[in-house]
């Protein structure tokens, strides 16, 4: 139980990209899917991947283009519609797990950036779920999308579009940090658990920041999750929300109660919010994850029905 099976598939791109499938014991009782932030990858979900094999739900997940070991340039998604491809590639994902375990219940789950990619796949490819979860989510007014995609362009058009932005990477984080007293590094705000801090700062594979193309391709994701966008998505998907009540990306828990609200305005009724006080970014690699395991499995095992 919770054996890591690693494999690869091949992204609508052409290009490889990593697959992990972690099972439970017996039959899952169900299925869920994780999309990995930005800067990171998939094998730093295999606590929590393990966690919900105890609980006996498989789960399954890939490296998104441009991360993980198989990327040929970190931080860059593809030379045109890098954000779709994305969307595609989850999807493609879902079709071939299913596939393996018909008729078992759904879930999706996404963090960070993962959780924007999720955002637009439910508005493409949300029949069929049981469930949608977004860890660590935000809300990002449109005039500051728009400038992030307009610098993104400019770096496109003078020929660094597959080159890492500097600028953007600084302009996206800014802040992160200030609420933190003695800071001793730019990636705090990720965990209040130093030791997994020093692990992603050591680990060559998180912390990249993202080329031009892969920061404007992500804006323009992003800039398409605005309520009157959002009337695709099913009325009757159930989503939850979990953040920490310190993640800087969440404006401290006002930007995910927004994302809350505007799911709501669209008609979907069951949107459960959980905030973690003291708890930052990562909830998965939190001192008080094991709460957090808790509360998703509780969550999804009330939605099996």
């Amino acid at each position: 139980m919770g054996e890591c099976v690693r494999e690869t598939f091949l992204s609508v791109t052409g290009e490889t990209v990593g697959k992990r499938l972690w099972l439970p014991e017996g039959k899952p009782r169900a299925v869920l899917q994780l999309l990995h932030g930005m800067a990171e990858h998939i094998d730093r979900y295999d606590a929590t991947a393990k966690a919900m094999n105890k609980a006996g739900f498989a789960v399954v997940g890939h490296n998104h283009l441009g991360h993980g070991q198989e990327a040929k340039t970190l931080g860059h998604f593809a030379r045109q519609h890098g954000w779709d491809a994305l969307i595609e590639d989850t999807h493609a994902l879902r079709q071939n797990t299913q596939a393996s375990y018909p008729g078992t219940p759904y879930f999706l789950l996404g963090h960070s950036m993962g959780s924007f990619v999720a955002r637009g796949y439910a508005l493409k490819y949300e029949k069929g779920l049981s469930g949608l979860i977004l860890s660590g989510t935000g809300h990002f007014d449109p005039p500051l999308v728009a400038v992030g995609m307009l610098i993104a362009s400019l770096q496109c058009a003078l020929g660094a579009g597959e080159k890492p932005s500097g600028l953007l990477a600084s302009i996206s984080t800014a802040g992160y940090n200030k609420t933190y007293e003695k800071a001793r590094t730019a990636f705090d705000w990720l965990t209040s658990d130093a030791d997994l801090v020093d692990a992603y700062i050591a680990d060559p594979l998180c912390g990249s920041p993202f080329t031009a193309r892969g920061y404007r391709d992500m804006f323009e994701g992003i800039s398409r999750l605005y309520p009157g966008k959002l009337s695709t998505m099913a009325r009757d998907i159930p989503v939850l929300l979990l953040s920490g009540e310190d993640d800087p990306v969440g404006a401290y828990g006002k930007g995910v109660k927004k994302v809350a609200q505007e799911l709501r305005s669209v008609g979907i009724s069951d949107v459960t919010v959980k905030l973690y006080e003291g708890s930052r970014h990562e909830m998965f690699n939190e001192k008080e994850k094991e709460r957090v395991w808790g509360d998703l499995v509780g969550w999804m095992e009330g939605r099996l029905s």
